[in-house]
C-alpha cells in the first residue's frame, strides 16, 4: 500500500509539473538585486503555486531586451520604458504590463576635481554612457540642455561604457553613467570619496523616465489564454517583490544562490537590495500612467533629435494588473 501510494504521489506530481505552463523572463541586466523580486517568486515557490514554471535569463551589456523578445527568446522582459518605446517606435510592439519599480534611480556620477558642479558645466567633458537602449534618458537630457553628443566643440563626447566604472577611475571620463544601487557604490568601494564626486539624479533634473517595468509583444496580448498567463505571473512577481521589500537581506542571499557566475559579493547585494527597496517601494505593479505620460514628454522634448517622434498609441495596458491585484 505505501508502495501504491508513494506511486500514485509521484504520479499527481508528475502531472501537475507537466501542466505547468512555461514562461521565460528576460532581465535587462546580469543577475543581482535589482532582479531579486523574480528569483524571490521563483525560490519561494509563489510562480509554481500559480502553475507557472518560470525560466530568469540574465541579461548583460551587449544584450538587447527588445531584440530578444522580438526574436522569439523570451515572452516577457524587463526593460526600461525609453528603451521600449524606441522600440516600439521601430517596429517591436512592446506593450507595458506592469510597473514593479515607481521610482528612477539613474545619475550620472562626476569627479569634483574635472570642475563640473552643474549640467551647464558638461560642455565639452567626456561622459560615460550605457548603450543597448540605456543611451536614450542621456540623449533626451542632452538635447534639453541643447548639448551635442558628437564629439563637436561645446558638446560633450560620449563614451561608451561597459559593466563597470572604470572610465571614471582612470579618468578617461568626467562623469559615468551609475545607479543608485549599483555603480556609484562601485566608485566608493574603489577608495573615492563621496566628497570627491558630484552626483547628478535624473530625477533631480526633471529627465527622470521610467525604469525596470514588464513589456510583452502586443499581438500576443490579443490571446486570451497568454492574457492569463501573464496575470499569473505578474500577481506571483508583485508577491515577490513585496517579499524581498519586507525581507532584503534574504533576497540578496536568494540573488546570490542564483549567480552562477560568481560575480556578486554579499555586501554589494545586500546593500543594493536595501536601495532597489526604496524604488519599488509603493507600487503594486500596476503602471502609473501620469509618470508614463511623464516618461513620453521627455524623450519627445528632444529638440531637434528627440527619442522618439510622436507619443505612442497603446504602449501600455492595464488590464493585466486589474486582474493580478484583485
Amino acid at each position: 500500500m505505501k508502495k501504491f501510494l508513494t506511486g500514485a504521489l509521484f504520479a499527481a506530481m508528475a502531472a501537475g509539473a507537466a501542466q505547468a505552463e512555461d514562461v521565460t523572463l528576460q532581465l535587462k541586466w546580469v543577475t543581482q538585486a535589482q532582479f531579486a523580486g523574480y528569483y524571490v517568486a521563483k525560490d519561494k515557490g509563489f510562480y509554481e503555486e500559480e502553475g507557472l514554471n518560470v525560466t530568469i535569463k540574465p541579461g548583460g551589456p551587449d544584450l538587447a531586451p527588445p531584440q530578444v523578445i522580438a526574436g522569439g527568446g523570451a515572452d516577457v522582459i524587463v526593460e526600461w520604458m525609453p528603451a521600449a518605446l524606441a522600440a516600439r517606435e521601430k517596429g517591436v510592439p512592446l506593450v507595458n504590463i506592469a510597473q514593479p519599480f515607481a521610482s528612477s534611480g539613474m545619475m550620472l556620477t562626476c569627479l569634483k576635481e574635472t570642475g563640473i558642479q552643474s549640467p551647464a558645466d558638461f560642455a565639452d567633458k567626456t561622459l560615460g554612457v550605457w548603450f543597448f537602449g540605456n543611451e536614450y534618458p542621456f540623449l533626451s537630457w542632452m538635447s534639453q540642455l541643447g548639448l551635442a553628443t558628437d564629439g563637436s566643440p561645446g558638446g560633450v563626447t560620449v563614451l561608451k561604457q561597459g559593466f563597470n566604472v572604470d572610465p571614471l577611475l582612470q579618468k578617461q571620463a568626467a562623469c559615468v553613467s551609475t545607479m543608485t544601487y549599483n555603480e556609484y557604490w562601485q566608485v566608493i568601494d574603489a577608495g573615492i570619496s563621496p566628497d570627491d564626486l558630484v552626483t547628478f539624479k535624473y530625477e533631480d533634473q526633471g529627465v527622470a523616465t521610467l525604469e525596470d517595468g514588464l513589456y510583452v509583444l502586443e499581438d500576443r496580448l490579443a490571446d486570451p489564454a497568454f492574457q492569463e498567463t501573464m496575470v499569473k505571473f505578474v500577481r506571483a512577481s508583485m508577491k515577490g517583490w513585496k517579499y524581498a521589500e519586507a525581507n532584503p537581506d534574504e533576497a540578496a542571499m536568494i540573488v546570490l544562490e542564483n549567480d552562477e557566475t560568481g560575480a556578486q559579493t554579499e555586501n554589494h547585494q545586500k546593500r543594493m537590495m536595501g536601495e532597489i527597496a526604496k524604488l519599488t517601494a509603493g507600487s503594486n505593479g500596476a503602471l502609473d500612467v501620469a509618470a508614463a505620460e511623464r516618461t513620453v514628454a521627455s524623450l519627445l522634448s528632444g529638440g531637434s533629435d528627440p527619442v522618439i517622434s510622436k507619443a505612442p498609441e497603446g504602449a501600455w495596458t492595464s488590464a493585466i494588473t486589474d486582474k493580478a491585484l484583485q
